[in-house]
C-alpha cells in the first residue's frame, strides 16, 4: 500500500471508528509535503463507494488534504450514506493528487485517459478525473461536468484540463 492511500484509509478507519481527525505519523514523503488538490476514491467490490477532493488545495500539504478528502468521502459524499465499522474491511482506496490546472483553447486539447477535466461558468465549476470507466470520449467527459455543475449545454464555458497522480 502507498503512503497516500495508507493515510487515506487510517484517516478513514478512525473517522468511522471514532470520530477523531487522522494525522500523518512519521515524516511526510517529499512528493506530499507540497500543496496540491486531492481526491479520494472509496469503492466496493468495483463500486463507487465514495469520492470527494479538492480541485485547489485547502489544506497545508498534500498530506493533509488527503486525510480531508478521505473523511470526507467516507462521511459526507451526498450520493451515499456514510460508511459504517462493518463496510471498512470490504473499502478499496485510490488517491488522486492533482497538477495545476491549465487553460485550454478547445475540446482538441483534452484526452479523458491522460487529463482530468473542468468546466467553469463564473463561479459554477464541475471537475471529473482523468482515466473513468465508460468516459470513452471528451464530449462524455464535458457532458459529465457541466452537470456536476449545474452548467446548462448552450452556456459558453472555460475549459481547463489536469494531469493526476494516481495511487491505489
Amino acid at each position: 500500500m502507498s503512503f497516500a492511500t495508507n493515510i487515506a484509509k487510517r484517516a478513514v478507519e478512525e473517522s468511522v471508528r471514532g470520530g477523531r481527525v487522522a494525522e500523518v505519523l512519521g515524516e511526510i514523503p517529499t512528493e506530499f509535503r507540497g500543496r496540491a488538490g486531492a481526491f479520494v476514491s472509496l469503492k466496493v467490490q468495483g463500486r463507487l463507494r465514495g469520492c470527494i477532493g479538492t480541485i485547489e488545495p485547502t489544506q497545508p500539504n498534500a498530506a493533509a488534504e488527503i486525510i480531508r478528502s478521505a473523511i470526507l468521502a467516507a462521511n459526507e459524499d451526498p450520493r451515499f450514506m456514510p460508511v459504517t465499522e462493518e463496510e471498512l474491511p470490504d473499502l478499496v482506496y485510490s488517491v488522486d493528487v492533482l497538477g495545476e490546472p491549465e487553460a485550454v483553447r478547445g475540446e482538441d486539447e483534452l484526452d479523458p485517459r491522460k487529463y482530468g477535466c473542468i468546466v467553469e461558468v463564473g463561479h459554477r465549476r464541475g471537475l471529473l478525473l482523468p482515466d473513468i470507466e465508460g468516459v470513452d470520449n471528451v464530449a462524455q467527459q464535458i457532458e459529465i461536468c457541466r452537470q456536476k455543475a449545474g452548467i446548462r449545454p448552450d452556456e459558453p464555458i472555460n475549459l481547463y484540463r489536469f494531469t493526476v497522480t494516481r495511487y491505489a
